[in-house]
């Protein structure tokens, strides 16, 4: 029977070859796709110098390369529509993120967590365990992003829309104050604005490319933005006035918002307190008499009350959470 030390290294030599071969394979992708992108670049040069038949393929501007760059990905995008809903959580965080990149830092950190657990407590459902949570540390720094990222472009929303209404009642057309918006805001909604604005100038339907601003941000405010807009442009109106009543609205709304989380924030402390501090008496204890807490990584029953621990206090964490997460 193999011994528990044969365990480990064979556990061990698993994982690490698995990233390995993730590493390998996307390093493969990412040079593929850098080569194809190179290749269109050097055609569309030679084409401005006056060579090459603009028709062939290669002197296209190459759009089979988006951000779902690996073909294998993109096929199971067909059949599984979450991982284009991945894609669009990405686009939303503001990183600069593939889907495969994604996959690739979470197979990464879970194997460094599930390897840290296992030559620590030598369980192997504390090794699972391990590569669970730290499986969820990119998905959780995704979602982090997005939130600041939402919480960015509601608090520059109000001026952007004020500059817009102060441009139609110029007497410029309202896509010239999406230009306006998209030069003299503050990033990142200039960038949103200026997409819209690029969509619109190209050709692609007024009302279609305010849909795809919506879907892109998903802030309650810009839904409102863009019924007002469409809804004006069916009956008529007002529209500087309708901007300038938006964009009080919506200031008075992040108003309160910020009062909430102000009544909010001795619970949202309580529950980080909460879950830091046995991590802190842990790691406090393991320094002042280290045998007396390996006793509790060592013994069977002391890694299960590790185990049953960790998801209770995951659980509290969450359960405060939802308590101070108000929704208005």
């Amino acid at each position: 029977m193999p011994s528990p030390d044969s365990w480990m290294v064979a556990v061990a030599a698993a994982l690490s070859a698995v990233m390995a071969v993730v590493v390998v394979f996307h390093a493969a992708m990412a040079y593929r796709d850098w080569r194809v992108r190179r290749q269109a670049l050097d055609s569309l040069r030679g084409h401005e110098v006056g060579g090459g038949d603009p028709t062939t393929p290669e002197a296209s501007v190459v759009r089979s390369v988006e951000s779902m760059d690996d073909p294998i990905l993109a096929a199971v995008a067909e059949r599984l529509p979450k991982l284009w809903d991945l894609h669009h959580v990405l686009g939303q965080s503001g990183l600069r993120w593939t889907v495969g990149g994604f996959f690739l830092r979470t197979t990464v950190v879970g194997s460094v967590f599930a390897l840290l657990a296992f030559f620590t407590v030598s369980n192997p459902v504390v090794t699972l365990i391990g590569f669970g949570l730290g499986a969820c540390g990119p998905w959780s720094y995704v979602k982090w992003k997005k939130a600041r990222r939402i919480l960015r472009l509601e608090s520059l929303l109000p001026e952007a829309i004020d500059l817009m209404a102060r441009a139609v009642r110029a007497g410029h057309p309202l896509s010239e104050g999406l230009r306006m918006a998209s030069e003299e805001a503050t990033e990142p909604l200039a960038s949103e604005f200026r997409i819209t604005f690029e969509e619109q100038k190209f050709g692609l339907p007024f009302e279609e490319a305010l849909m795809g601003l919506g879907d892109r941000v998903e802030v309650v405010d810009v839904r409102i933005l863009i019924t007002a807009i469409l809804v004006q442009r069916e009956v008529g109106g007002n529209l500087s006035e309708i901007l300038e009543q938006i964009a009080e609205t919506m200031r008075e709304r992040f108003s309160l918002k910020r009062q909430v989380r102000v009544y909010t924030a001795q619970g949202r402390m309580s529950g980080y307190t909460l879950a830091a501090l046995p991590i802190i008496v842990g790691l406090a204890i393991s320094l002042i008499n280290p045998p007396y807490m390996r006793t509790l990584f060592i013994d069977q029953i002391g890694q299960a009350l590790l185990v049953c621990a960790a998801v209770l206090q995951g659980i509290g964490f969450l359960w405060i959470r939802r308590i101070v997460d108000v929704r208005y």
